[in-house]
């Protein structure tokens, strides 16, 4: 699978930029709104440093890391839930990812104007978060409206969504998002039907100017009380740094990142805390010793399922898998040390994956 994670925030907040660093897509960057109108989308490679290590042993031709897609949206403006600066078409952007990460500008620069007079990160958060949930209370609204049309002389068989998408309607209209929306177990499927936008998981990057690293300052100490109302992570980045260095040899860019107290990329950073709130882990396969590859899927992924990740004739056909975990490989160094001590196991149908597995499937079709 591969995680599809919307860059969102107002405009000339440093959206681009920070999608360059992640991605090297040389998408356009200008000081000025709407310069992004079709969405960016850029694959960029998430960092796990087991792969290199599990490649030492293997040796294969190739190593193939776990990706995520980046989608680079236009800047929301206030009233874009009514269709200020093509807002309903960036709002259906939002609509088509996994996951959000809000960019709040936390970098002083008279050449970059911003929307509004000073930097106020608490007020861009809430200009944002309005229009989303103004949106999403627009969304329920119609929904139920068709709802009741349809319940017409059947009131019973429709008394469920109705009693979702009202108290949903309420919720909103308080000024709270649908993601803090209790919903039963009757009405799950009623609402994620609905496909609300403040229902997605986000992570809040601050964009920071460089002097700032790697705490933040004071307008990132913003970002983070805001973030902590919700139980969201917040990651602190200099999108204009992390471009910068994206150019540069690696080696001398951890150098410069270490200078700064930096102890990994943006792209690290974010790729960990995306991975966090989706609840994703990663196996590994060792095709034959010709590739080692990182697979991310859900916690609590049944083997099976997983298998058919790689390939769905894998999953129809599955027998078995025989798993050794990524501490036991490097503890003994090798696979033949691995099968003699009997590390390598064999695991059923029900067995559910687990983060840092290294996975042979057993298949027939």
């Amino acid at each position: 699978m591969t995680l599809q994670v919307g860059i969102v925030g107002l405009p000339n907040v440093g959206k681009s930029t920070l999608f360059n660093a992640l991605t090297r897509a040389g998408a356009a960057v200008a000081s000025y709104p709407f310069t992004t109108i079709d969405p960016n989308i850029g694959i960029a490679e998430v960092p796990d440093p087991r792969l290199a290590d599990i490649a030492a042993i293997v040796k294969p031709e190739r190593i193939v890391p776990a990706t995520v897609e980046f989608v680079d949206i236009a800047g929301l403006v206030k009233g874009a839930s009514k269709g200020e600066g093509l807002g309903n078409q960036f709002l259906g952007h939002i609509r088509n990812v996994d996951a959000i990460a809000l960019v709040v500008r936390c970098f002083q620069n008279p050449d970059i104007p911003h929307v509004s007079a000073g930097l106020d990160p608490w007020s861009d958060i809430q200009v944002i978060d309005t229009e989303l949930m103004l949106a999403d209370l627009a969304t329920v609204e119609r929904r139920l409206e068709q709802v009741r049309q349809a319940s017409k002389g059947r009131p019973k068989d429709f008394a469920v969504p109705i009693a979702l998408y009202e108290r949903a309607i309420a919720h909103l209209s308080a000024g709270k998002p649908a993601r803090m929306l209790e919903v039963e177990a009757k009405e799950e499927e009623f609402f994620r039907d609905l496909n609300l936008l403040t229902a997605k998981p986000r992570v809040f990057v601050a964009n920071v100017g460089e002097g700032d690293c790697p705490a933040g300052g004071p307008l990132a100490e913003a970002v983070r009380e805001a973030a902590a109302q919700e139980g969201a992570e917040v990651v602190v980045i200099c999108a204009e740094l992390e471009a910068a260095l994206a150019e540069w040899p690696p080696e001398d860019a951890a150098a410069y990142r270490a200078e700064l107290g930096l102890t990994e990329s943006g792209l690290a950073s974010l790729a960990r805390a995306a991975y966090r709130l989706l609840r994703l882990i990663t196996f590994f396969t060792t095709t034959g010793g010709h590739e080692v590859r990182a697979w991310p899927v859900p916690e609590n992924t049944p083997a099976p399922v997983a298998a058919g990740k790689i390939h769905t004739d894998m999953e129809r056909g599955f027998i078995r898998a025989e798993v050794i975990s990524y501490p036991d490989l490097m503890r003994v160094g090798s696979f033949a040390e691995a099968r003699n001590r009997g590390l390598l196991r064999l695991e059923g149908r029900d067995y559910l994956v687990q983060d840092g597995d290294i996975i042979h499937f057993r298949f027939a079709v």
